[in-house]
């Protein structure tokens, strides 16, 4: 099965328009399958004590995408063929997004708001689960939430909430485990940076979907935190996994045509040499 990828801009677009379509363009340049935003205000994100407190997390009021965006960037992704997706971080972002997203993605931060995640599920559009910090009684909740409502397309991503994650920390081996639990499509959301493990991901753990945080040239709001890949890193990493894909083939173990030609010259089991007895006669 194609893997599926994401590209996360998250908070990268800087409030900028023209930002947010390059985004949308260099993700399809570099080969991604959908492009998803973050639509969040931050008085409705952290508690009123957090933001009185902390300077840092006021200055992410410069974070948000403005709503009017919308249309303009679900346009331009069905223009070139790309899904368009969204994490809302608020009630009514679910029916904000609802006119434009090919899927929800619900942040890991968010798995314990089933209300939100109900709200995802009765829309009929695909959800998309990040399960970071979370243990599988919590998960299980989530995604009995969505098939209380009838959610047809569930999938799950595995994901590390730390930013970056160490190779160490990964435990790829959940990918395996949220599967043969769930009986859903599957994935890793990364924020390591590192190949190896999105090769991993996909060929050991057979990963269905990759999203990635995406940066366009280290100028994003969240670029030095770590955890962003820029499209020089990873464009080559996406096209090794599709290209690799090719080989896997259907399973059936017969002759390729490419074969043909060298089954005549294995040895024959008369004498032990080659070609064949019926290709030694030919060759007369």
């Amino acid at each position: 099965m194609p893997v599926k990828f994401i590209a996360e801009v998250s908070s990268n677009h800087n409030k900028d328009l023209k930002r947010c379509l390059r985004f949308i363009d260099v993700a399809a340049k570099i080969g991604c399958d959908a492009v998803k935003f973050q639509l969040f205000k931050i008085e409705r994100l952290f508690a009123s004590e957090v933001l009185k407190k902390n300077k840092d997390i006021q200055k992410r009021k410069q974070w948000e995408l403005p709503i009017g965006f919308l249309p303009r960037l679900y346009k331009r992704s069905k223009k070139i063929g790309l899904q368009f997706g969204c994490t809302p971080f608020y009630m009514e972002a679910v029916d904000e997004l609802k006119p434009y997203v090919d899927f929800y993605k619900i942040s890991s931060y968010d798995l314990l708001r089933l209300d939100l995640i109900k709200a995802c599920g009765l829309t009929g559009i695909p959800v998309i689960l990040s399960t970071g910090m979370a243990n599988m009684a919590e998960i299980k909740e989530a995604v009995d939430a969505l098939r209380l409502v009838k959610t047809k397309d569930i999938s799950l991503l595995h994901c590390v909430s730390n930013y970056p994650t160490l190779v160490k920390d990964c435990n790829l081996a959940v990918i395996n485990t949220l599967r043969d639990k769930f009986r859903c499509k599957v994935g890793w959301s990364d924020h390591t940076v590192s190949d190896i493990v999105l090769f991993r991901a996909v060929y050991t753990w057979n990963a269905e979907i990759i999203e990635f945080h995406f940066d366009l040239d280290t100028k994003g709001r969240e670029f030095n935190i770590g955890h962003c890949w820029l499209p020089e890193q990873i464009s080559s990493v996406i096209k090794k996994i599709k290209e690799g894909q090719f080989a896997d083939g259907k399973g059936v173990k017969e002759p390729k045509v490419c074969e043909l030609r060298e089954r005549n010259w294995r040895a024959d089991y008369h004498d032990g040499l080659r070609p064949l007895m019926e290709t030694r006669k030919r060759l007369k």
